[in-house]
């Protein structure tokens, strides 16, 4: 069996001590640097018209989502017209877009998450991969709609034919 040396054993404890010193200091030349970027973040853009009427359509607060996580969705207050976006650790700034549907669209400024908001559900989307971070995703005015459409279901769908021509 292998009984290493004295001297063995005082280089490898040299170099580990080496080691930790030489990452203590890289540590403290890159923390200070990244939180210099961050405050150099660049300023958004102005929200446009349509933009500040697409954030009024926002439903703003607590959202529970399948597999009981919770997204939380908030007015930015630096940037008026853009929307805060959190989902566990993870936190996006949103643009609100406004779509031909009328679903209301959260783009994310960095372009990888979307949250679609329709009638009667939400949900955010990894828009690099394509897949759903999180589904039914649903704000209380969502539950309330559900709710109403049980009670009254709709008797028209886009799927129905249209009605004859009046004569």
């Amino acid at each position: 069996m292998f009984k290493p040396s004295k001297m063995h054993r005082t280089s490898k404890t040299a170099s580990i001590t080496a080691g930790l010193l030489l990452g203590m200091v890289a540590g403290s030349f890159v923390a200070p640097a990244v939180a210099a970027s961050k405050a150099k973040a660049e300023p958004l853009p102005a929200a446009s018209e349509e933009q500040q009427a697409a954030a009024e359509r926002v439903l703003f607060g607590k959202y529970q989502c399948d597999g009981g996580k919770t997204l939380s969705v908030a007015r930015d207050t630096q940037n008026p017209g853009y929307v805060k976006l959190d989902l566990a650790k993870q936190s996006w700034t949103m643009k609100p877009v406004l779509s031909s549907t009328g679903a209301i669209r959260l783009e994310d400024i960095k372009d990888t998450a979307l949250l679609i908001q329709i009638l009667n559900k939400s949900m955010l989307m990894n828009k690099k991969s394509g897949q759903r971070m999180v589904d039914g995703c649903m704000h209380e005015a969502q539950k309330a709609a559900v709710e109403e459409l049980k009670k009254n279901p709709s008797t028209s769908s886009v799927f129905d034919a249209p009605a004859p021509a009046a004569q």
